[in-house]
């Protein structure tokens, strides 16, 4: 941060986030490439940072790659169908010795204990085992994948027991039948089967692919279910990146609150996706979670977050917490992921049928996204059913902004009666009405 000033306010910006996730269940899957991209000891700092912030984690890697070499060394061909491995016995072979490693080189990252890291004094624990169940896929269009299977069942109630104990689970992509046998998997497939299973609060994908994009270019941030299956029929996508839009879908649609496409080539991207508004990747979700709605008394802390630094500066008159509360059925509030990130009230005047609306704000890094617009509109709109046909806003700093919406000056004359009576002579407000 850039003086303690800057970080002071990174660090109440990120608070809500640390309410909203403390004794949470996040499922991180990451691929193989990952670990040999040289990314790992710093991803098992992030999610060390997690676990400290009161997060339960659950891990679950890949392993292509690693296969691949196995298989190089032992001079066999790979085979696949449809982009699924089929896995002979020759390859469940190297399967398990990919995992066995990599599962070594996940621990030993989580035993560092450097100081001046977010790994010092965490003495993090993590917990394996036999806990997925699996069965074989079978044939596939005539081509029959041997021992690759699927995830049947993942063991819930052994693992929530172990995450309440304060350490970490980790999945290989391997599962085991009830008769012994061993089953090469898909990362993937075992991520959306932990989340499902453990009802997990999100899935986070922490993948090669890059920032994903439309038919148009456009970086693709936040989607629905339903627009993801959607993109996912356009065939705009890379191969690999429909892979994991599909599984992050399948997760939504099992019940998993919101899934995330991080890519691992932006250093911190879990953390930049998890606590800033816009994040690195495409979040996933079953329904659209921006809303615009009405206030309601536990959104007064929310509100009086983003009014104080405007009230500080001497753009919004000061309104204490008591005032709010009495006056929160005026309110409306935008927001993100239970985040308010902006917010409006409007008080009536019936007499004149006339409303003034005040506190108009949105937070800074979100200014530019058109949210005060859609918030001025709700206004309007809440006006107009209530029977008003003029609204009016006090402004010292943001005269130019409403004015290219419409409104017009005017004078303290022209406010209501009641009004002018309360108009503050030495604030000096602009006085702006619009005829809706």
């Amino acid at each position: 941060m850039e003086t303690p000033i800057h970080f002071v306010d990174w660090l109440r910006s990120v608070a809500p986030y640390i309410h909203a996730f403390r004794g949470k269940t996040f499922v991180v899957a990451f691929p193989g490439e990952l670990v040999i991209a040289g990314a790992l000891p710093v991803l098992a700092q992030d999610l060390s940072l997690l676990h400290a912030l009161g997060i339960k984690v659950v891990i679950v890697h890949g392993t292509r790659p690693q296969v691949e070499e196995q298989l190089a060394l032992r001079h066999v061909q790979p085979r696949y169908h449809n982009g699924l491995r089929i896995t002979d016995s020759a390859a469940l072979e190297c399967a398990k010795e990919a995992a066995g490693e990599l599962r070594l080189d996940i621990e030993a990252a989580f035993s560092q204990g450097l100081p001046n890291t977010p790994m010092a004094h965490s003495a993090i624990r993590i917990i394996s085992g036999n806990f997925v169940t699996a069965r074989p896929i079978g044939v596939i269009d005539g081509v029959d994948l041997e021992l690759t299977g699927v995830a049947r069942k993942i063991a819930h109630e052994t693992i929530h027991p172990i995450l309440n104990t304060g350490a970490l689970v980790l999945l290989s992509p391997l599962g085991f039948s009830p008769t012994g046998e061993m089953f090469n998997l898909t990362m993937e497939d075992v991520a959306v089967s932990a989340a499902i299973a453990l009802r997990a609060d999100k899935l986070i994908f922490i993948t090669e692919t890059a920032m994903m994009t439309d038919a148009s270019g456009a970086e693709i941030r936040e989607l629905s279910a339903h627009q993801a299956e959607a993109v996912i029929l356009a065939k705009c996508l890379p191969l690999d990146a429909e892979f994991y839009l599909r599984h992050a879908v399948s997760a939504c649609n099992g019940g998993v609150a919101r899934a995330h496409i991080v890519p691992f080539a932006t250093d911190g991207s879990a953390l930049l996706e998890l606590f800033t508004h816009d994040g690195v990747g495409t979040m996933i979700s079953y329904q659209n979670l921006e809303s615009l709605r009405e206030a309601t008394i536990e959104d007064v802390g929310g509100i009086l977050k983003l009014i104080e630094p405007l009230e500080a500066d001497g753009t919004l008159v000061k309104r204490g917490r008591e005032l709010i509360e009495r006056e929160i059925d005026y309110f409306s509030v935008i927001e993100h992921d239970g985040v308010i990130f902006g917010c409006a009230a409007l008080y009536p005047f019936p007499s004149e049928k006339m409303a003034e609306m005040a506190c108009l704000t949105v937070t800074p890094d979100v200014q530019a996204q058109g949210d005060g617009e859609r918030l001025l509109k709700n206004m309007e709109s809440r006006a107009r059913a209530a029977g008003f046909t003029r609204i009016f806003v006090l402004t010292t700093r943001t005269a130019h902004w409403f004015l290219k919406r419409g409104f017009r000056h005017a004078s303290v004359d022209d406010l209501p009666k009641d009004r002018q009576h309360m108009y503050n002579w030495q604030r000096k407000s602009l006085v702006l009405i619009k005829t809706i």
